[in-house]
């Protein structure tokens, strides 16, 4: 963690950003079959002496600059580390990830409430590959019913559908 903080303080000074980096250990959840999850560390930009320019900046459009810091550090951090090593980091900032993750949950679910009242199956757009990856693993736990994203990067969508009975 503290090897996540120091590379994100460091990057942000060499935009001309100077913050502090507080980091938060989220244990991983026990999963079933052998692959076990990394454990997840929330590094946490210290908003207290940016301004608002300078936040909207980090955060960027729908988060796309948040998630471009974040897919660095998780491709950067984890480069030539033995896997039992290697840890998944979430960047946050003035509190983006935690309302927009709130926002991909109620997505989730109105989306899994209309395939249950339609039978049909619902495509969800504009989401980041990440926002896909949080609503495949939110709604995996529904037997009922099957994600798969569809199309090619930048218009890739996520879909939700009945599953199909084995």
């Amino acid at each position: 963690m503290q090897r996540g903080q120091q590379w994100l303080k460091t990057l942000l000074l060499l935009t001309g950003v100077s913050a502090e980096v507080e980091g938060n250990l989220e244990p991983a959840q026990p999963q079933s079959g052998d692959s076990e999850e990394p454990d997840n560390y929330w590094l946490t930009i210290d908003d207290q002496n940016l301004n608002s320019q300078q936040i909207r900046n980090l955060i960027g459009t729908d988060g796309s600059v948040l998630d471009a810091i974040q897919y660095l550090a998780n491709s950067v951090l984890n480069l030539n580390q033995p896997p039992e090593e290697q840890a998944s980091y979430t960047i946050e900032l003035n509190g983006y990830r935690v309302k927009r993750e709130a926002e991909i949950r109620a997505l989730a679910e109105a989306a899994s409430q209309e395939v249950r009242a339609t039978g049909r199956e619902v495509e969800i757009k504009s989401l980041s590959s990440a926002e896909r990856r949080q609503i495949h693993t939110f709604l995996k736990e529904f037997s009922d019913l099957e994600t798969f994203s569809r199309g090619k990067e930048p218009h890739r969508h996520l879909v939700v559908r009945p599953a199909i009975a084995q």
